[in-house]
Parts: C-alpha cells; structure tokens; sequence
C-alpha cells in the first residue's frame, strides 16, 4: 500500500514539474518574442525579476522530481510532496505571480512589473505573522508558571492577590 502511495506521488509530482516547465517555456518564450518582433521591453528587469522564479522552479525540480534506478527502472525516491503547503506552495505562488507579471510587461509596457511587486509583500505579511505566532509561543512559555501556586504563607499570597 504504501509502495502505491509512492508511485502516486512519483506520477502526480512529475506532471506537475513538467507542467510548470512547460509553462514557463511558454511565458518566457512569449515575452522574448513579443520583445524582440514587436516593442522593446526591459531584458534587465525581466531577468532580475525573473530570477526568484527561475529559482523556485530549480528548488521544486531538485526536490520534487522522483528517481529511478536506470537498470531496472524500479523508483528509488519518490520526491517531496508537490502539492504540500507552505514554502512549496509559496514557491509555486512566486512562480504563477511572475508569469502573470512577464505578460503583463509583453502586452502592457514595463510599468506593469508593479505587479511582482504582490511577491515581496506577501512574503513579508507571511513573515509579519510567523512573528506574531512565535511572539505569542514565547509570551504562553513566560507565563506557563500562572497556574502554580504562588510561593509564600496565607497571608503573603492574600496580599498579593
């Protein structure tokens, strides 16, 4: 059963990294065009913004593709799970934002790489409230004594009461 689970995650993981390649062939391939044949756009900007998806895209590849033994073609690693939360599915979001924003610039102009812009913002509202959370943690963890009684004779602890 859990050999099925396995294989699963092999086939699901692999049409999912080659979708994400084959699209960023496709949006990369259409800026470029619609660069070189129509307008002028800013090859600087797109490849620095460009950039961070260029390397989620490598993290995912490296980490999410499965792996098979080449004389027996048996699967020795299934990857890690694709469709997981957090940091994967960021790293998937920071991809999709800056597919959008490349056509955006192809069909709009260059001001519209304003829209990657939602990448670094969410990020910092993700980390704002990761902060939150382990300022929260450390605050229960300083008053975990709250529940003791308090140390002293009768009268001390009325008086503090």
């Amino acid at each position: 059963m859990a050999q099925k689970a396995r294989k699963d995650r092999a086939k699901s993981n692999s049409a999912a990294l080659n979708n994400l390649h084959i699209g960023s062939l496709v949006v990369n391939g259409v800026f470029l065009l619609l660069h070189f044949v129509f307008r002028s756009r800013s090859l600087l900007l797109w490849f620095i913004l460009s950039l961070p998806s260029f390397i989620c895209q490598f993290t995912l590849e490296k980490t999410g593709r499965p792996s098979y033994d080449p004389e027996t073609k048996a699967l020795k690693a299934s990857g890690e799970d694709l469709a997981a939360p957090g940091l994967t599915e960021y790293m998937f979001d920071v991809v999709w934002v800056t597919w959008a924003a490349a056509i955006l610039v192809a069909f709009l102009g260059n001001w519209a790489w304003f829209f990657w812009t939602v990448v670094p913002a969410y990020g910092a509202y993700k980390a704002f409230g990761m902060m939150g959370a382990a300022k929260q943690m450390a605050q229960l963890g300083t008053n975990s004594n709250a529940g003791a009684m308090p140390v002293g004779n009768r009268k001390q602890r009325r008086a503090a009461a």
